[in-house]
Order: C-alpha cells, then structure tokens, then sequence
C-alpha cells in the first residue's frame, strides 16, 4: 500500500502531522508493507528565492494579526510539537521560499532518501537556530550531505533552476487534481485523503481502513500466453 503526503518545509502543521502519522504507522500490523512517498506542496510559490522575512513578520503580515497573536499561535504550535517529542523554536524563525528544497526532495527520493531529508529539513527549520533560507545554497548542500546525498551532485542541482522543476510542479498539479488546497494532505492508496494534522488515532483507522480494502488485482478469464520473467522470457519452440 501507498500512502502519498503533500507538504511543504515552511509548514509547522506538516512537521507535527508527520510525527503523527509516523506513530500511528508504527504501530500498524502491516507497517512493512506500507511505502510512503513525499510529495511538493508550496504555500507561498509566488515569493521569490532570497526574499526572506521574520515569520512573525509574516503572520502578522499576511492573516492580518496583532503581533501578540502571532506570539500566541506559535506558542501553540510549540506545546503541539512538543507533545509528539519534537523541538520547535517559537521565537526566532525565518519564512522564504521552498522550491529549492522540495527540488532536492525529489533527487532525494532518486536515491532512497527522501524521508531522511525531509526530516532534517524539518528539524533545521523548526528547532534549529541557523536559517534554512538566509545562508545560501551551501547550508541546503550541508543539510542534504547529512541525509546521505552526495555534495557535487545536490550542488549541481541547486545550480540549475530547471533540475526537477517539473517534478515539483507536477506534484502540485497532482494536488489540485485531488482537491488538496492546504498541506499536511495525506492520500492512502488513491482510495482516501486525511487532511490536516490529525491525532494518531484518526491516522490509524485511516490505515486500518485502506488496508482492509486493499487487494491483489485480480485477473479476469484468460488463456495461458507467453511472458517475460526474473528468469528470462518463454522462447517459442520451432515446430
């Protein structure tokens, strides 16, 4: 079974419905056979790379609320992450663009580690002190190393806009095709959506439910015919 789930870096909600998800996905029966796939989703595509701003800035800029408001909201978000274990700085935090990173996330997902660095991406962005915007490309290079990617080849990426380009933006139509308008959006077997970060609970019967309607195809009334295999392909003999 595939469990797809569209989010962004810059979203606090993605990084707490991950955890989430994860511990439900713990402790689901057929976790092995479960594959999760990442995919792109920006909340703000429209900024531009380089444009970077406080995020209380931007809170209050863009929904409109009172400093002491913002203050509030990312209080919450800090007592939310705390109690699935994670760190989250409520003070301090920047906001910019995320296509580059969601870029690396599918060059990631090249080479198996795309979970890797979508946590590490989290964990930089919410916990830790040094920006995942303001420093440049070589700090996306540093934090890509750690997931296990190679340094040369996430440099040649970042050095070319196109590199992935369509793979993100082809995810992003993708969720709008399936109605997603905000992220964490999680989608299980292309059968059911969950939107939002929902409590464990609700991932779990979300699972339970698709597996129990997730089965082999099944083949229809057919004739034997030649195919191809692991061990080669059947050769018609010579009459």
């Amino acid at each position: 079974m595939r469990v797809e789930i569209w989010s962004d870096i810059a979203c606090p909600w993605c990084y707490v419905g991950k955890a989430r998800f994860e511990k439900a996905l713990a402790a689901f029966p057929h976790r092995d056979e479960v594959e999760v796939v990442h995919r792109s989703f920006e909340l703000d595509p429209g900024r531009a790379k380089g444009d970077v701003e406080s995020v209380l800035t931007m809170l209050t800029r863009k929904y409109g609320m009172s400093e002491a408001q913002a203050e509030a909201g990312e209080d919450n978000l800090g007592a939310q992450a705390a109690a699935e274990g994670l760190d989250y700085r409520t003070r301090g935090r920047d906001h910019g663009n995320t296509f580059d990173m969601h870029r690396l996330l599918h060059l990631a997902k090249e080479h198996g580690r795309q979970d890797e660095l979508i946590q590490i991406l989290y964990r930089a962005n919410f916990a830790e002190e040094r920006s995942v915007f303001a420093e440049g490309d070589e700090r996306l290079v540093e934090l890509a190393v750690e997931a296990g990617l190679d340094a040369g080849r996430v440099r040649a990426v970042l050095a070319d806009p196109e590199a992935y380009a369509d793979a993100v933006r082809a995810d992003e139509r993708e969720a709008a095709r399936l109605g997603a308008t905000g992220v964490p959006f999680f989608v299980l077997d292309r059968t059911y959506g969950v939107s939002g970060a929902q409590p464990a609970e609700v991932f779990t019967r979300a699972l339970t439910q698709a597996w129990g309607e997730h089965a082999p195809l099944k083949p229809v009334d057919q004739q034997d015919a030649e195919a191809c295999g692991p061990d080669g392909c059947a050769v018609p003999q010579q009459g």
